[in-house]
Formats: structure tokens, sequence, C-alpha cells
């Protein structure tokens, strides 16, 4: 009997559960919507920074807080070799404020205007356009507590999400105050919860104790009761933080910025301060629903559509897209041991996210051009002095695509028709002797012979 052991079949590599490839149109799409987003944001005043992937643990616990989803179950966190305790950044504002502290920014021109993007990690639980790794685009302005930074940032959210043919969109904002007015609120809240203690999820139990605010971000079917009859927080805003709040509504309406009042809404992280919005898309609600007050709470979008009321919980309405969002966090910087505070004001959205829109339109970044040009080459002398040619074509900036690998005239020609060019290029041994190329035209089929010194000159005097 063989002493052999079975050799088992090793499977074939894929990726980490979370992560995905970006290949193709879907390349593309990205790099489009990125590249556009940026090219609005310099527009508006935002200059470009890129925070390094890996940052110190506690920049995150001290700013994003304890009790918090990310913190407490989405952070990639992990020891390094020297001992530093790091993370795989999950947001960006942090990161940001950091730089900001670190670089002596404030000592620049105020306010400081800036963009980034980038991937980001969270170890949430895999779905439609929610991924492990994911692509986002945010704005940030420090160094002002003016309401017209918030109302800045929101404008040019629009703006892109406009350009990105996004045009049903419509910001949910809420006020939750500031450190002279939000203890009471908080307090306030942290009663009404444990007067009803019975009716709500482990989880808000727990955030109970630690982070009563995140009560009101749960999305427990068995929480949604109570949460909708929770203490609103603009009812115990301070003179100050009514004053700003006010003056945003004031901006956005003046805008003609589709808003509605949201009174669950906090955002997920505890370094908010006045200030909160979410930027969501409801593509079928046509008609906009007066509140319980009667009084409208939303503005006419662009499209001459406003959606119901979502409330803080995308899965009670299917219909209802998430695209992101962001808010005011003054004290941040102080959060994170800077001996003064910085006011500011930013957002962040998630590309994929976008992506999930119908209206969603795909841009290419302008490395894409559509070729104009198939190179054709035959024999080796061609293929010697091929990739001169493809220079010659790259310098008179003419896009081209070719089968190199290639040695049949049939087969390039086939996938010259295929992809609809409208000229060839025919480079061949004779052609290699002579210094010269054939210039074909695909439609007509007529061609000329011409001299590779005068090749670019030619090109550019085709229509």
């Amino acid at each position: 009997m063989s002493s052999k052991k079975p050799t088992s079949k090793k499977e074939p590599p894929q990726t980490v559960k979370g992560m995905h490839d970006v290949i193709g149109s879907e390349y593309y799409a990205l790099e489009g919507f990125l590249e556009k987003a940026s090219e609005i944001a310099m527009y508006y005043g935002f200059q470009p920074i890129e925070t390094p992937v890996l940052e110190k643990e506690e920049l995150f616990r001290s700013g994003i807080g304890e009790g918090t989803d990310i913190v407490d179950k989405e952070m990639f966190a992990f020891r390094t070799k020297g001992g530093d305790h790091v993370v795989m950044r999950p947001e960006g504002t942090a990161s940001v404020i950091r730089a900001y502290i670190e670089h002596g920014m404030q000592s620049w021109p105020q306010p400081v205007m800036l963009y980034y993007k980038g991937p980001f990690f969270r170890h949430e639980t895999p779905q439609r356009g929610r991924f492990r790794q994911f692509t986002q685009f945010g704005l940030e302005i420090l160094g002002t507590p003016k309401s017209i930074a918030d109302a800045h940032v929101i404008h040019a959210s629009a703006v892109i999400a406009h350009e990105a043919g996004l045009q049903n969109i419509i910001f949910e904002v809420n006020s939750i105050g500031d450190k002279e007015c939000r203890p009471r609120y908080v307090r306030e809240l942290a009663n009404y919860y444990k007067r009803n203690a019975g009716d709500i999820c482990s989880d808000c139990k727990r955030r109970l104790k630690e982070n009563p605010l995140r009560l009101l971000d749960c999305k427990n079917e068995k929480c949604q009761g109570v949460k909708e009859n929770a203490p609103q927080a603009v009812t115990t805003l301070c003179d100050a933080c009514r004053k700003h709040f006010k003056e945003v509504l004031e901006y956005l309406e003046a805008l003609n910025i589709p808003f509605r009042l949201n009174n669950n809404l906090v955002r997920g992280l505890d370094y908010y301060t006045r200030t909160v919005f979410e930027m969501v898309e409801n593509p079928d609600d046509a008609e906009s629903e007066e509140s319980d007050t009667g009084e409208k709470e939303a503005k006419s979008p662009p499209a001459g559509k406003t959606g119901k009321q979502a409330g803080n919980s995308e899965e009670k309405s299917p219909r209802w897209l998430a695209l992101g969002g962001g808010g005011r966090y003054d004290y941040l910087a102080r959060q994170l041991g800077y001996r003064k505070e910085v006011p500011a004001v930013g957002a962040s959205y998630g590309a994929e996210r976008w992506f999930l829109s119908k209206d969603f339109e795909r841009m290419n970044p302008r490395i894409v051009k559509q070729p104009k040009i198939y190179f054709i080459q035959l024999g080796f002398d061609a293929k010697l002095k091929s990739l001169g040619i493809i220079e010659i074509l790259r310098k008179a900036k003419v896009p081209i695509t070719q089968s190199l690998a290639k040695d049949s005239l049939g087969s390039q020609l086939a996938q010259a028709e295929k992809q609809n060019i409208p000229y060839a290029i025919i480079f061949g041994q004779k052609e290699a002797i002579d210094d010269t190329v054939i210039v074909r035209d695909m439609n007509t089929r007529s061609q000329d012979t011409v001299a590779v010194k005068e090749l670019a000159k030619y090109l550019k005097g085709m229509k």
C-alpha cells in the first residue's frame, strides 16, 4: 500500500472579506468622480491634503470617542513591532485636525480650507455599498466659528452631488448645541431613556451608561418607538446656538438647498457640536410632507421633489440612500490635547454609496482619452521601432490603442473595426526601412504614406 498522503487541492487566492478590487469601468468611474469633486472643491477655495493611512490609535479614541460603534467595534487596530498602537484610519476629520495642529496651520491665514480623498477602513458587516475598505471624499474648514462656513461646506457638497447627476438630494439638518447647552439636553435624554429602559435593546442600555447621545444612532427596530418620542436637542439650545442654527438655515434657504429638520440626527461621532447634517437621496416620493406642527420642514429640491420624513434609519425606508454628511467640531482640537479650541466644520462622502444611485453619472477622468488611432505593426523590424512611433503620438497628444503582441494584419484590423477606431497607422517591414507609416481612414479605406518625421504635423491636420 502506498504511504503517500493525498494532496489537498489549494484554493485560488481571493480578496480579504469586505475588500474589493476596483478594475475596468469601475476604476474609471471612481477616478472620474474624485477628479470632478476635487476640481469643484478647488474652485470653492479648498486645497488638497493627504494624510497617512496609519494613525495612532489614541487619535481616534480621543477624537471619535468611547461608546461609538467606530471605536468599540469597527477600527482595524493592531500593535506594531515597535510597540506602537496604530489603526488604519476609519475617517478623515481627526487626521485633518491632527495635521492642522502638527504643521502649525493655525499661523496660516484663517480659515484653512482643505479637501481629501482616498481609502478608509472600518470592520463592519459587508453589504451593498458598504465595504471594509471604502473611498471617501471630504471637505474641511478650520479656524472659523461662523455659520457661513457650515453653509459653505453644505453648498459645495450639493454642487458636487449635482455635477455627479444626483439632482434629487436633500440635507437632513439638526443642531445638538455646544458645551453650554448640550449637557442639559444629554440629561433630559438620559432621564427619558431611563424611564423607558424596558423598551430598548441591550446596546442602548450600554449606551445609556456610556454615551447617551449615541442612543439616537440606534437602528434596532425595538428602539424606534422610544427614539421617535425622545426629547429634541433644538428645544434646549442656548441663545448663541439658536442664532447660529437659524443663520445656517437662512443660508440654505438663500442658496436654494433642499433641507429637512431631523430632530434625531446626532451623527455617529463624539466630536460634533452645533450643526450636524446628512445628505440623502429619495428618488421615489414627490410631495413634501408637513411636520406635526403643520410647518413645512423641507424646501423643494431642484427637481421639484422632496421626500417624506426619513428619520434616522434608512432601513425603515430602503428607498432612502444615505450619501454621507458631517457637521461642526469646535472642540475636537482640545479633545486631542491642543491648548486651545479650533472652531471647524466638515463633511465626508463615500463614493461607493454614490455609485448606488440610479442617477449617478459616471465620468471618465481626464487621463482616459477616446482613441483616434489604432497602431498596427507587422514584422520584427517594425516591432523594434514601434515604441518610438507610439512616443511620437504621445507627444502629439494623439490617443491611440494597439496590440503589439499580435502579428497578423487581419487580426489587428479586426480589433480596430470592433472598437470603432476612425484611423489606423500601419507600420510594416518596408515602412520601418523607409521611416514612413501608412495612415488609413477606416471608413473610406483611403490611405496616405507619411514620413515619420512629419507624422505629428499630419495627424494634427486631420479632422
